[in-house]
């Protein structure tokens, strides 16, 4: 079974759900917002695209999804109005594997278009969101139809596990303990799955 198929966060909102744990994930979000506002602000010295396109891969579910969305808007907003431009119409991809809970997060769409009106004081009209499932170590997205990529959690995880594991059966994971044949696998793993990331369609 591939792995793609197995993995998924605790759907719902319930105590056990994602949406209910998720607040390290929250922070880094936080820490990370000024390398974040710092491309959008290159992307936008380069580039003013009428239809702003951003993907969020790994979004997950919860409330996490959409602050990572309205933070990435708000920067675009503030840009935009320190250069006196209009805000862009604004495409959202959510990207994550096929069993994520995508129903809990478009249940929560009304929320963040009002959150998003209330933050920029514009209709929430100009943003659209849709849901693209599927791994993203395969093509989800036409050549250069991309202005902005998002992701916080998702490139930790790879895309198979490891050819080469022999060795390591008192883990699950690369450990202090591991041969170093199998750091190796781990690295050569990552290696390959982040290529595909950073490599021109």
């Amino acid at each position: 079974m591939e792995v793609g198929q197995v993995l998924c966060t605790k759907g719902g909102i319930g105590d056990s759900s994602y949406a209910k744990n998720s607040l390290v994930q929250k922070k880094v979000k936080y820490l990370t917002k000024p390398i974040m506002e710092e491309a959008i602000t290159n992307l936008y010295c380069n580039n003013f695209p009428a239809t702003l396109r951003i993907a969020d891969l790994g979004c997950s579910s919860g409330p996490n999804t959409f602050f990572a969305v309205l933070e990435i808007v708000t920067a675009v907003g503030k840009l935009c109005k320190k250069m006196g431009r209009r805000l862009p119409e604004i495409q959202v991809f959510l990207n994550d594997l096929p069993g994520n809970d995508f129903n809990t997060i478009f249940k929560s769409l009304p929320l963040f278009q009002k959150d998003l009106q209330k933050t920029m004081g514009t209709s929430a009209d100009s943003c659209f969101v849709t849901g693209v499932p599927g791994s993203f170590y395969g093509r989800r997205f036409p050549s250069k139809s991309l202005h902005f990529v998002h992701s916080s959690y998702g490139l930790q995880w790879l895309s198979q596990v490891p050819q080469g594991l022999e060795g390591n059966e008192q883990n699950i994971y690369m450990a202090s303990s591991s041969p170093p044949s199998v750091l190796k696998a781990y690295y050569e793993q990552f290696q390959s799955d982040f290529s595909m990331h950073v490599s021109p369609v």
